[in-house]
């Protein structure tokens, strides 16, 4: 079994930073891909930003030049700075982690979510 762990969220005003990292653990093999999910009340789960095994990133149009993906491969972690933060943003974050699984099989696994919340 694989298990990730948010940790991160909660409230800040409009125009403050946030910082959300996840922790994958368990039959892990490789990691290919790892990113940061966001559903707001009564709207679809969309991309924020995911980073691949080699660095590369790719940024939600929402958040461009705002939120900041990172990774650490041999940790297995994920973490997204988030700078400049609106209303619009409040939302139940996800992280998402896609791989290879030590036992045969893939993986393509979520968080439970953290909650972010932007006031103005």
């Amino acid at each position: 079994q694989v298990q990730l762990v948010e940790s991160g969220g909660g409230s800040v005003q409009l125009g403050g930073s946030l910082r959300l990292s996840c922790a994958a653990s368990g039959n892990i093999l490789s990691i290919e891909s790892m990113g940061w999910y966001r559903q707001a009340p009564g709207k679809q789960r969309e991309l924020v930003a995911s980073i691949s095994s080699g660095g590369s990133a790719n940024d939600g149009e929402a958040v461009k030049g705002r939120f900041t993906i990172s990774r650490d491969n041999a940790k297995n972690t994920v973490s997204l700075q988030m700078n400049s933060l609106k209303p619009e943003d409040t939302a139940v974050y996800y992280c998402n982690a896609r791989g290879r699984l030590a036992t045969m099989g893939g993986m393509d696994n979520w968080g439970k979510g953290t909650l972010v919340i932007v006031s103005s």
